[in-house]
Parts: C-alpha cells; sequence; structure tokens
C-alpha cells in the first residue's frame, strides 16, 4: 500500500514538472527567445542541483524521506505560481531555477525510497512500478500543458500546472504514517567521501550510462517542442506527439520486469540504447504529424528502460549505508547532462541545423549500448572463472 501511495503523489508532483519544462518552452517561443536563449533557460532547472543532488542523497540517509520530499513539493508550488503573477521572459528563470532547486530534493528522497522499499527482483520490480507512473507523467504533463495553452493561455497554465502538488503536500503534511518507512542511518563516517564512489568501477560505469540515457530524454524534452514548433504544429500536437514517447515508456516499462528476468539489466539496457541512437538517427527527416508520432514512440521504446534500470543498477552497485548518496551522485550527472545538453545542443541547432543535434546523441547512445555490453561480457567472464573453481 505505501510504495503505492507514495507512487500516486510522485505521478501529481511530476505531471506538474513535467509539464513545466513544454510550458516554458512554448510561453518563451511566445515571448520571442531563440533555441540558445531556451537552451539556456532550460539549463537553470539543473545548474543548482548539479551540486545539491550528492548532498541530498546524503539528507535522505540521515533524515528519511519525508522532510527533503515536502520541501521539494512546496519548492515546486512556488515556482509554478511566479510566472502566473509576473508573467515576464526574466521571470521564467527564476521560476526555472526554483523549481530546479528544490525538486531535486524530492526527486532523490524518492528514488531512495523506493530502491529501499524491497531486495533482488522486488526492488526491480518497485522500481518499474515507480518509473510506469514516471512514464505516466510524461504523457500527462505535456498533454495537459499543450491543450490547456491553447484553450487558456500560458499563465492560466502554471496555475493550472500548480495545483497538482497541492495534495502531495498535504499527504506529507497529515499522512505520512501511510507512507513506505525508510530506516534512519547516523551520521554518516567523515572518511566517506564522494570520490570513493566515483573511483567504484562498477558504479561509475552505470553513472556514465546514467548521464548518456538522460541526454537522449533531455534532447527530446528541449528539442522536440522547438523543432515541432518550426514546421508548424500547436501546442496541441506538440503535447500529443511528446505523449507517444509516453506512452511508449509505459508500455516498455511494463514488460521490463519480464525482458530483465529472461536476461539481465545490462543486456535489456544495452539492446534499448542501440534503437533508441537508430531512432535519433531518422529522427530529423521527419516531418509529418503522423511520421512524427512514431518516431516519438519508437524512441520512447529505446530509452524507456534506461532510467529505470539505470536506478537499480546505481542502487545495486552502492556501497552498504551509501544507498541515498549513490543516489545523489546519479543525480548529479543527471543535473550536469542536463545543463550542458541545451546550451551545448542550442548553440549547434542554431549553427548548423537539426540534423547534427540529433546525430551527435544517436552515436553517444551508441556509445552507451557498448558500454553495457562489456559489462555483460565481464559478467559471462566471471561466471566462467566461478565455473572452474
Amino acid at each position: 500500500m505505501g510504495v503505492y501511495l507514495i507512487i500516486l503523489v510522485t505521478v501529481l508532483t511530476h505531471t506538474s514538472f513535467k509539464g513545466s519544462k513544454v510550458l516554458i518552452s512554448l510561453y518563451a517561443i511566445d515571448l520571442g527567445a531563440n533555441p540558445f536563449a531556451i537552451g539556456v533557460l532550460f539549463s537553470m532547472y539543473s545548474l543548482f542541483p548539479v551540486f545539491l543532488s550528492v548532498y541530498a542523497g546524503r539528507l535522505s540517509d540521515r533524515l528519511g524521506f519525508r522532510w527533503p520530499m515536502l520541501f521539494g513539493a512546496c519548492g515546486l508550488l512556488a515556482g509554478l505560481l511566479l510566472p502566473y503573477f509576473v508573467p515576464r521572459i526574466e521571470t521564467l528563470y527564476v521560476s526555472a531555477v526554483l523549481i530546479g532547486t528544490c525538486y531535486i530534493f524530492y526527486t532523490v528522497s524518492v528514488q531512495h525510497l523506493i530502491g529501499s522499499s524491497g531486495e533482488g527482483h522486488e526492488r526491480t520490480r518497485n522500481y518499474s512500478l515507480f518509473s510506469l507512473g514516471v512514464a505516466l507523467t510524461s504523457l500527462l504533463g505535456p498533454i495537459t500543458a499543450g491543450f490547456a495553452i491553447d484553450s487558456i493561455g500560458h499563465r492560466s497554465t502554471y496555475l493550472l500546472l500548480a495545483l497538482f502538488p497541492a495534495l502531495p503536500i498535504l499527504t506529507l503534511l497529515f499522512l505520512a504514517r501511510l507512507l513506505p518507512k525508510h530506516q534512519i542511518r547516523s551520521e554518516p563516517k567523515p572518511e566517506h567521501r564522494v570520490m570513493d564512489l566515483v573511483r567504484n568501477m562498477p558504479l561509475r560505469r552505470a553513472l556514465i550510462t546514467t548521464g548518456i540515457v538522460e541526454t537522449g530524454l533531455e534532447l527530446f524534452n528541449f528539442y522536440l517542442p522547438i523543432y515541432a514548433h518550426s514546421i508548424g504544429f500547436s501546442a496541441s500536437q506538440i503535447g500529443i506527439i511528446m505523449g507517444a514517447f509516453a506512452l511508449a515508456l509505459l508500455v516498455v516499462r511494463t514488460l521490463m520486469p519480464i525482458l530483465v528476468r529472461r536476461s539481465s539489466e545490462e543486456r535489456v539496457l544495452s539492446a534499448s540504447l542501440f534503437l533508441a541512437g537508430i531512432s535519433c538517427v531518422l529522427f530529423p527527416f521527419v516531418s509529418s504529424f503522423t511520421l512524427l508520432l512514431v518516431m516519438s514512440f519508437t524512441l520512447g521504446l529505446g530509452l524507456g528502460c534506461g532510467s529505470p534500470l539505470s536506478m537499480v543498477l546505481a542502487y545495486n552497485r552502492s556501497p552498504p549505508g551509501r544507498s541515498g548518496e549513490a543516489m545523489g551522485l546519479r543525480q548529479t550527472v543527471n543535473k550536469a547532462t542536463e545543463v550542458v545538453v541545451p546550451i551545448f545542443f542550442g548553440t549547434i541547432g542554431t549553427a548548423l541545423g537539426m540534423i547534427p543535434v540529433f546525430w551527435l546523441d544517436a552515436v553517444m547512445l551508441a556509445a552507451g549500448a557498448m558500454l553495457m555490453r562489456r559489462d555483460v561480457a565481464r559478467s559471462k567472464m566471471r561466471e566462467g572463472v566461478k565455473g572452474q573453481q
């Protein structure tokens, strides 16, 4: 019951978070921003979380999940209300910083909580259920934002999205006893350093793959609204195209536990990244609404396993007692990617167009797939050595 309740409140908060990213792009375009400016705007979501994610993980190790999650939900609410009351381009930057900085505490804590709620295949199942909820928000957020923009305008859409975190805030304040319990540990020992985690080679490979997966996700979230708007699609159509991507996430994450049981996390992740890379090669040549739906769905199938499997790998490969810190380090990699990717790809897109952006991402996804294939080969070698002993 507790796991399902925490997934429910996360669906509500993350729907508004995902919707805000579509809304901020289209509102910035409406206010006259170019792709580079929108890239900088997008990067503001992740600027401070780059430095705060590990601290958020340590906080969840020591204090539990409730207060960090409450802080994140309240910050999300405040950040969504700002553009409604002060509708200016400058306010969008402040809103992005506030939402991103506060929400990282929610994100790290809830991912740590889900991981600590089971062992082995049960943990993979819990992360799969959690990722299904997150995938649902990728469907609800963009579609809600898109149709609301066409119906009530950008400002009022911010007010609408601000309603979503209200129930999670009330739940965390008054119904925390119904949520999963997390064992709070004492203050970490002084010898615990972040670099110890970075030197952990299996964990480091998982973190590198995490960054590559996040690059693909961020490119889609950042560039799809710009690309679709440039070829004449409305906000509602853009929301539907992004919804097709989210629908694919739901499909592949439903099947993910079965695929992992028949194979392994590394094999499934490698195959999915190869599929995503192929999709990125073809994406910039598609301009019709129907084909964009198909390509978005295919890319979603490829990237859908990335986030939950990288969470499982990071949790499983973390040292005892430092799982929250490892999840925070994973978010540091994610947020650093989210800072660099929009600015970097926004600059390339402004100077050279869409094709180099998508093809460069395809190369990165293929590199991530090869990295996971090497992990599969290492596992086979270890199994062979054990079999000979």
